[in-house]
């Protein structure tokens, strides 16, 4: 047993169990997201335990998670350990156990609040949030249908759509529609006109993107977003900035807040904001704020809070926008949990509106831990 489980139930502070790596294929993202944030929490006011689940899906307690914070921005994973923990879905106990050898189970004490560090399936997209529900434990984010809404680009664009938010036009490729009759998704595809953006329906970190010049190009890219996820959504390509907010829960039940809102500009020959430019070689250019006229960042906010409120998004969320030439105002996509890394644009943004990294931090978890698990 950690010698130090006990230590936040004897000091009074809230006990956070910062959850990462996961199943996805953003793992590795996740893990880096916690490096950061493990080293922002303030110990003065929380009692943090991380832990880490392994590409195959187990859960272990990792005591030296700070070494995440220290790779030097490396890509790094969740390793497997002797023993796994689990989480007991009972809301009266709301307790962490490790599994020891010979089956040996040692409690690790009641679980206040969880931070869900998981980005893609199996964390962000309503399943984690689905198990805390069970639980009965308080967690920062968004609840089980509006994650799994959000996850899904397919249903977040039926919710804007019938939200009346501007978003762009679109095909959805199905498995069985792909397998079935590839001409006709085909055609479908080149009604919307070239180039066009490939993607898996349920992913992020712009794993498994392609942008798609012509007809020639299609299946292969296809085939790329299918690795990742067997449902595959096909975008008509905006010309135009590419402009990103933050967005926060109000305090005490008050109207979100919106940050100042961030451009990215890629370099060089790149054609999208892709997995490298994010992550890799810094391959793109981040204007805090954004130069916008007062008209259109009026629009960009009050679009912000639109979609954050029709997906009945909790806690935070980044919101995506594309500003054409003619002005117009088009939502890309909403993040539940978005990045927190060292170049992550979420955490930046609320920087320059003067929330700092441990103050944002700080902000998620009282609202998450003043916020009832079930029906609200």
């Amino acid at each position: 047993m950690d010698p130090d489980a006990d230590k936040g139930a004897e000091h009074g502070l809230p006990r956070v169990a910062v959850i990462f790596g996961g199943r996805s294929t953003e793992h590795a993202i996740s893990c880096l997201t916690a490096g950061s944030v493990l080293a922002a929490i303030d110990p003065a006011a929380y009692d943090v335990l991380a832990i880490g689940i392994t590409r195959e899906g187990r859960w272990v307690l990792m005591p030296d998670a700070a070494a995440l914070a220290r790779g030097g921005g490396a890509m790094t994973e969740v390793a497997s350990s002797d023993s796994s923990v689990v989480l007991t879905p009972d809301p009266t106990s709301r307790e962490l156990v490790m599994l020891g050898p010979n089956g040996a189970r040692n409690p690790l004490g009641q679980i206040d609040v969880v931070l869900p560090l998981l980005h893609g399936p199996y964390g962000e997209d309503g399943t984690l949030q689905g198990l805390l529900e069970m639980a009965g434990i308080p967690y920062v984010g968004s609840g089980v249908l509006s994650s799994a809404a959000a996850m899904d680009k397919h249903y977040m664009k039926l919710v804007l759509h019938g939200s009346g938010l501007p978003n762009i036009p679109h095909v959805v490729v199905r498995p069985r529609e792909w397998d079935d009759d590839k001409s006709a998704v085909r055609e479908s595809v080149a009604s919307l006109g070239f180039p066009v953006f490939v993607k898996p329906a349920r992913g992020g970190s712009s794993i498994g993107i392609s942008k798609v010049h012509d007809i020639g190009e299609l299946d292969d890219a296809i085939a790329r977003a299918r690795a990742s996820d067997p449902k595959v959504i096909v975008e008509a390509m905006v010309e135009g900035r590419e402009i990103e907010v933050g967005v926060l829960e109000g305090i005490d039940g008050g109207p979100p807040d919106v940050s100042v809102a961030a451009e990215i500009t890629v370099r060089g020959d790149r054609e999208f904001y892709d997995f490298d430019s994010k992550y890799i070689d810094d391959g793109a250019d981040i204007a805090i704020p954004a130069e916008l006229a007062p008209e259109i960042e009026a629009q960009i906010r009050l679009l912000a809070v639109m979609a954050f409120e029709a997906l009945s998004c909790e806690g935070l969320a980044r919101i995506d926008f594309f500003v054409t030439p003619t002005h117009r105002v088009l939502v890309n996509e909403v993040n539940t949990m978005p990045g927190f890394t060292p170049t992550s644009v979420f955490p930046h943004v609320w920087a320059a509106s003067g929330i700092d990294y441990p103050a944002l931090l700080d902000r998620l978890l009282k609202a998450a831990l003043r916020r009832s698990t079930g029906l609200r």
